[in-house]
């Protein structure tokens, strides 16, 4: 039987056909979905498709051994060049303070999108003053479904008893890549973004053009993270925090291999 998920991961050669018409891109990747399929037993929750980590010598923190791609980057940043960076050493951004290293001199942060952020219109649902929106090849990365999302449980679209809880998120893959939109955000959009984002390890990375030209600037990816660095970065060892954001949906585990994407979050 084939999967709902099966039917997304046609999307990454939908985009690749039409790099020129992302509403026509888009409209086809929703129409080959089919909300009524079961799931399958076993699912595999990967989407396969652009990236590398650049670091503008912020806040270091290596991934997990098995997440490290080898992958060698050489880029320019705020007019100087940057010396090859093995991507074994990935820039973690951990506040904002790494945040405001990475402003553009108009004071501008740019994000790398992915899952609803590749239509613009939803996009500006959430960054209302966004600039200079554009597809992107991410190269280095997958897509991966991995993590509870509160909000689905907010909205009430969450459905537990089957596991359909997760969202969206991408991880280091060696040999791998996406297709992304990236576009810049007003520096005062940076808090909310980064609270709005909370379960996310945030990296700076370096997307390129669909010709394959490399930025000259990075952009902050939302990547995959572990629950213990949720709990002692970003919730700062506070069981409370915790309870806000997660345990209040009963979740005791975010990050985890077991669980699959919701439904109605799909038809983005």
């Amino acid at each position: 039987m084939v999967s709902r998920f099966a039917s997304v991961v046609d999307c990454r050669e939908t985009f690749l056909n039409y790099p020129h018409d992302f509403q026509r891109a888009r409209g086809t990747c929703i129409r080959k979905t089919n909300l009524n399929q079961p799931w399958p037993s076993h699912s595999p929750r990967t989407h396969r498709e652009t990236s590398v980590y650049i670091s503008p010598q912020t806040t270091n923190s290596k991934l997990p051994q098995e997440q490290r791609p080898s992958v060698l980057v050489m880029s320019s940043y705020g007019g100087a060049f940057m010396p090859q960076i093995n991507q074994s050493e990935l820039t973690q951004l951990n506040d904002l303070s790494d945040f405001e290293l990475l402003l553009s001199s108009d004071e501008r942060l740019s994000i790398c999108g992915f899952g609803s952020l590749l239509s613009e219109r939803s996009a500006r649902s959430t960054f209302t003053d966004l600039t200079n929106f554009r597809l992107a090849r991410l190269n280095g990365f997958r897509r991966v479904f991995a993590h509870a999302a509160p909000i689905f449980f907010q909205r009430g679209i969450a459905k537990p008893q089957t596991k359909e809880i997760s969202s969206l998120s991408v991880e280091p893959c060696q040999g791998e890549s996406l297709i992304v939109t990236v576009f810049e955000i007003q520096r005062s959009e940076v808090p909310s973004f980064i609270e709005r984002e909370h379960e996310f390890r945030f990296l700076a990375v370096v997307p390129e053009t669909l010709d394959g030209i490399p930025f000259t600037s990075p952009a902050v990816l939302c990547a995959r993270y572990t629950d213990e660095e949720y709990f002692e970065i970003r919730c700062k060892g506070s069981k409370e925090i915790y309870f806000q954001n997660y345990g209040r949906y009963n979740i005791d585990k975010i990050w985890r291999d077991d669980i699959f994407p919701c439904r109605v979050y799909l038809r983005h």
